[in-house]
C-alpha cells in the first residue's frame, strides 16, 4: 500500500514537471518570435512546422528560436567614405594632430578607443585617396592623412612607453623578451634573444652549433670591412659636394644647404 502511494506521488510530480517545461518552452518560443518580428521586419512570413505544433499561427517568420546576438549596424560600408556634406569640396577643415602630451594624460582605455577612431579615419582617407586617383582629381585636404598617421605613430609610442615602464617596474628588463648583445663568427654584433629549450644547454646539440665568438683569423677581415665602409662613405660625400658645386655654378642664386 505504501509502495503504491509513493509511486503515485512520483507520477504526479513527473506530470507537473512536464507541464511546467511545456509552458516554459512555449513562452520562450513566443518571446523569440515576437523579438525577431520586431527586429527584422523585412523577413517574409512562411509556415513553420515547429511553431504550428505549439499552437501558434503559421504566418510567422521562419527563424530558429535560440539565443542569437548580432551587432547593431549603423552605417555599414558608408563609413569608408567621407560625410556627404564634404562631397565636392576642395578643402575640408581639420584640426591639429594629437600630441604625445595629450595622449599621456589619457587612460589606456581611452587610448584603445582613440586607436580605432584613428584607424577608421585612416581607412576612410585611403579610400578617398584611391577614388581621387581613379577619377584623376586632386584629393581634398590630403594633409589629413598625414595628421592621422602622425597621431597613430605617437599613440603607439605612448603605449610602448607604458609597457616598458610597467616591465621595468615588475621584472627590471628593458625589452619585452630578455637577451644580450653577442658577436657571431663573422664579427657582427647583434641582439640575441633568449629562448627556452626542453633540455639543458650543455646537452643540446642545436645550441652548441651556435658560435657566439669571433675566431682570430677573422679580425683582419673585420678591419678591412670597416675600412671599406669608411671609404664608401667618403666617396658618397665627395660626390655630393661635386654635385652641389656644379649646381651652384649653373644656378648662382641657389642656396647651398648647410652641412
Amino acid at each position: 500500500m505504501a509502495a503504491s502511494s509513493s509511486t503515485g506521488r512520483v507520477l504526479n510530480l513527473c506530470k507537473q514537471l512536464q507541464n511546467v517545461c511545456r509552458i516554459s518552452s512555449q513562452l520562450n518560443i513566443q518571446r523569440c518570435v515576437s523579438s525577431v518580428a520586431h527586429a527584422s521586419p523585412y523577413l517574409w512570413r512562411k509556415k513553420s512546422p515547429l511553431v504550428t505544433q505549439c499552437g501558434y499561427s503559421p504566418n510567422i517568420p521562419l527563424v530558429q528560436c535560440s539565443a542569437l546576438h548580432t551587432s547593431f549596424h549603423r552605417r555599414g560600408l558608408d563609413e569608408f567614405f567621407d560625410s556627404p556634406e564634404n562631397w565636392g569640396e576642395k578643402t575640408v577643415k581639420s584640426g591639429a594632430p594629437w600630441t604625445g602630451k595629450q595622449m599621456r594624460a589619457k587612460s589606456s582605455e581611452d587610448l584603445h578607443k582613440l586607436w580605432y577612431v584613428l584607424l577608421k579615419e585612416r581607412n576612410m582617407l585611403l579610400t578617398l585617396e584611391q577614388e581621387s586617383k581613379r577619377q584623376r582629381v586632386p584629393m581634398p585636404s590630403p594633409e589629413r592623412l598625414r595628421k592621422v598617421e602622425r597621431s597613430m605613430i605617437r599613440l603607439d609610442t605612448v603605449v610602448a612607453e607604458r609597457e616598458n615602464s610597467l616591465r621595468l617596474l615588475q621584472t627590471g628588463q628593458e625589452k619585452g623578451r630578455p637577451g644580450a648583445w653577442r658577436r657571431n663568427m663573422f664579427g657582427y654584433v647583434y641582439w640575441y634573444r633568449f629562448k627556452e629549450y626542453a633540455i639543458p644547454w650543455n646537452l643540446n646539440r642545436k645550441y652548441k652549433l651556435k658560435k657566439f665568438y669571433t675566431p682570430k683569423f677573422v679580425e683582419p677581415h673585420i678591419r678591412l670591412r670597416i675600412e671599406k665602409f669608411i671609404r664608401e662613405k667618403y666617396k658618397k660625400a665627395s660626390r655630393e659636394r661635386k654635385k652641389m658645386a656644379k649646381l651652384q655654378e649653373r644656378f648662382p642664386q641657389m642656396k647651398v644647404p648647410a652641412n
